[in-house]
């Protein structure tokens, strides 16, 4: 994209960029609508991180709300500086966050229970020295897709088992999220040419931004309330200004 004014950081060095004019608004940010709309996510994280400490949740619960803030400040840095160190900043948490899903996901019924934080610790690990060395491009969306294909059947098998129908709920707002986000970030990616003739650029990526964002919100609450069943813990859906969260309830000898 061509850029309009003067750039703090210096010529574009990341290999990819979303249909967004460079430095249109602020010299100090690249793409200021890519970058602003990640404040949702950060917003919405820290939510889920106040209630988990609270309420003491187990501590992956708040790691995972702490991952979707990492996430969304390294989105930040990326969209703001088109750098190519701040793209693998922003990239390789993605990864790491999908593994800790897998971990939450996975590890109630994981017989080896020191052996899955261990193997994933050390596969993210190899991960991020592997991008950072060979630089994977189609690879890495590739590598990326493929990690989420593999929560899905044990998102659907929670969903199935779970009566609730506020969780239920939650797991659609979760679905719904996802799909919106996917279909603004694919039109922003493949007819950018035709978007850039409109009067006005809906901003598909910083949409693709902000519903990931609930999307984040929605699923880690969802798996609040799961892993609070398996607990035993009496969860409920309850809300606060619209914005709903997991209320529990720990027998006294927890």
């Amino acid at each position: 994209m061509a850029e309009s004014i003067s750039s703090f950081w210096g010529p574009v060095t990341s290999t990819k960029e979303c249909c967004e004019i460079n430095y249109a608004y602020s010299s100090y940010i690249a793409e200021f609508f890519n970058t602003i709309s990640n404040i949702p996510t950060i917003l919405l994280a820290l939510i889920g991180l106040i209630n988990a400490l609270r309420q003491r949740f187990e501590k992956r619960f708040s790691v995972l709300h702490v991952s979707n803030m990492t996430l969304a400040i390294g989105s930040m840095l990326y969209h703001a500086t088109l750098q190519h160190v701040q793209q693998q900043g922003d990239e390789t948490p993605m990864v790491w966050e999908v593994l800790l899903y897998m971990y939450i996901l996975y590890s109630p019924d994981w017989h080896y229970r020191s052996s899955m934080p261990i193997f994933l610790f050390v596969y993210g690990a190899l991960f991020a020295v592997a991008h950072s060395v060979f630089h994977f491009g189609i690879g890495f969306k590739v590598h990326y897709i493929i990690l989420i294909l593999l929560c899905v059947p044990r998102m659907y098998k929670y969903y199935i088992y779970t009566q609730d129908v506020s969780a239920k709920r939650l797991a659609k707002l979760f679905l719904g999220t996802f799909v919106l986000g996917s279909l603004f970030g694919f039109c922003d990616r493949v007819f950018c040419k035709e978007i850039s003739r409109w009067p006005i650029n809906p901003q598909g990526h910083a949409l693709w931004h902000v519903f990931m964002g609930f999307n984040s919100y929605f699923a880690n609450t969802f798996l609040m309330f799961c892993r609070a069943q398996q607990r035993g813990w009496s969860p409920k859906v309850v809300h606060l200004m619209g914005v709903p969260y997991v209320k529990i309830e720990k027998p006294k000898s927890q």
